[in-house]
């Protein structure tokens, strides 16, 4: 929770609390907000447990921690019941990519594979328009 407080803050806090609340009232007040925050826990403890009564016996083993969806995510791709870390680890971003500049600027790719499992030969594509070496196909502004 404060992970990001250096050691000069926290004294710098505490010389301001002394400053401000006086060193008589301070052991009170210190009392008074730790006896509040513990009051909170234990009513959001309970209005946990409640939720979970109510859900039935279906959500046992539920955790409010999964609704955020970062602990979602990572708990589904750790349990792997869909087979997802094979099509994560099977799907290379960086070679998709290249393969789809390639076809565009119409250079021969290491792979013929494109991304949709067809393949690419700009030559035959070439001469399917009877195109010359040097020239582009025709452009179509209202097709892009």
């Amino acid at each position: 929770m404060f992970n990001d407080i250096g050691p000069l803050e926290v004294v710098a806090l505490i010389v301001l609390a002394v400053l401000v609340f006086g060193p008589d009232k301070l052991p009170k007040l210190i009392q008074d907000v730790t006896r509040t925050i513990r009051k909170i826990r234990e009513f959001s403890e309970s209005a946990k447990a409640d939720i979970r009564d109510e859900l039935g016996p279906e959500f046992k083993d539920f955790e409010f921690e999964d609704l955020n969806p970062k602990t979602f995510i990572r708990k589904q791709l750790d349990n792997d019941e869909l087979g997802l870390k094979e099509i994560r680890n099977g799907f290379d971003l960086k070679k998709e990519m290249a393969e789809v500049t390639d076809a565009v600027h119409g250079r021969e790719s290491e792979s013929p594979a494109t991304p949709s499992g067809g393949s690419v030969d700009m030559t035959k594509k070439r001469e399917k328009l009877d195109l010359a070496k040097d020239e582009r196909p025709p452009f179509d502004a209202d097709a892009t």
